[in-house]
């Protein structure tokens, strides 16, 4: 399976052997343990990742299955599926540092992300340095004897900027230091950060992997079995494990994957490329436009460039309003990946934990506008967005 292109190993995913048949679909394992007849191997499997399945808490078969797929698409050696993205990545955090730890972040990143960060600041001493997502010299220039983890963001949310993933993680490797990488806009069709050198990769299921916006999951997958069970230890304990029928539909949109991301990009392409010359718009964000900062790096890194992109609007956040009020076929809604089109205003959303100065650091504006592209036609999205700016469809 190993050698098998990502189109090839989304379709065809881990299913179990029951007595000779092998079912097509996997199933769900709707239970909350599971009975042994030798209290020896009950008492090993509550030990490590990979054991007999016990409880719930510790294993499922299902949960498994989205686990061992979702690694087998990034390459890593193993996986923890939670109850949403944030619990991804908060049990990777968590689990890997302690009162008193550095961390080098870049200054691009999700809202949430950033909170958690500024929580554990506040909360058990975490230093934290933030230095360009693009600038290995910045992470070697701010390591210290506490440093511990180097944590990115493939495609920054919202603004796009992407992370040069060789230099950076090649400069914590030289540090000594973890590098976990937020892969969720990018999604395993288009970087599979382990190749370039990451330790950790979390995604929030929720957007891409499940593609259909039904369902609340994380993922965490390591590139060492020593990585993968420190934290499968910590999320067992926190209680941050996925259920099994959340599991089994992102099994389900997995499948999908790679043909739902060819049509995301190719209309945020469409998208993009018109509203970067329509008048009332005074800047595009994606890294596929070759005016963004990121574009030369993301060609090189990247086979295509993303569903998600941000505009900024001439008259600020009145417009940004005005705009996400006009809007027909996209919707004003929070999230990522699902079919459809969504829009929303990171400012006051998404990243509504970030003061002025740092909402103006991460070049968000009150004007700023998110979208998270769908599978619509392209023409049909066009057209309302031409309209919801005031403007003709041309």
């Amino acid at each position: 399976m190993s050698s098998l292109h990502p189109e090839t190993r989304a379709v065809h995913l881990p299913r179990p052997d029951l007595n000779g048949s092998t079912p097509i679909s996997p199933p769900i394992y709707q239970t909350s343990g599971f009975s042994f007849d030798d209290p020896e191997v009950f008492a090993d499997g509550m030990s490590r990742p990979d054991g007999a399945f016990t409880y719930g808490r510790h294993s499922n078969p299902t949960v498994r299955a989205m686990e061992d797929a979702v690694a087998g698409l990034e390459g890593g050696a193993g996986a923890v599926a939670t109850g949403s993205g944030m619990g991804a990545i908060s049990s990777v955090l968590l689990g890997l540092l302690k009162p008193g730890d550095h961390v080098i972040a870049q200054r691009a990143l999700y809202g949430g992300t950033a909170q958690l960060l500024a929580d554990l600041a506040a909360r058990f001493a975490v230093e934290i340095t933030y230095v360009p997502e693009d600038d290995p010299a910045a992470v070697l220039a701010a390591v210290r004897p506490a440093s511990r983890l180097l944590y990115l963001e493939t495609i920054a949310n919202p603004m796009t900027q992407v992370a040069d993933l060789p230099g950076m993680c090649g400069a914590a490797r030289e540090a000594g230091l973890v590098t976990v990488v937020d892969n969720t806009f990018a999604s395993p069709v288009l970087c599979r950060p382990i190749e370039h050198g990451a330790d950790v990769v979390v995604h929030s299921a929720t957007k891409y992997l499940s593609g259909h916006s039904d369902v609340l999951a994380g993922v965490a997958v390591f590139a060492s079995a020593e990585l993968h069970r420190r934290v499968w230890s910590y999320a067992v304990e926190v209680g941050a494990t996925a259920d099994p029928f959340a599991a089994w539909l992102v099994l389900r949109g997995i499948q999908t994957l790679p043909l739902r991301m060819a049509r995301h990009c190719a209309n945020t392409r469409a998208l993009a490329t018109r509203l970067a010359g329509h008048p009332a718009v005074t800047a595009v964000h994606w890294p596929g436009l070759p005016s963004h900062p990121s574009y030369d790096l993301a060609a090189k890194l990247l086979p295509d460039f993303g569903g998600v992109f941000s505009f900024d609007l001439t008259v600020g956040r009145e417009a940004g309003e005005a705009f996400m009020r006009a809007v027909r076929l996209a919707r004003l809604a929070p999230s990522l990946g699902g079919v459809e089109t969504l829009v929303m205003h990171p400012a006051t959303t998404s990243h509504r934990s970030l003061g002025p100065a740092e909402l103006a650091a991460a070049g968000i504006g009150q004007g700023t506008v998110r979208v998270a592209v769908g599978i619509e036609h392209p023409d049909d999205l066009w057209a309302d967005f031409a309209q919801a700016l005031g403007g003709g469809a041309a």
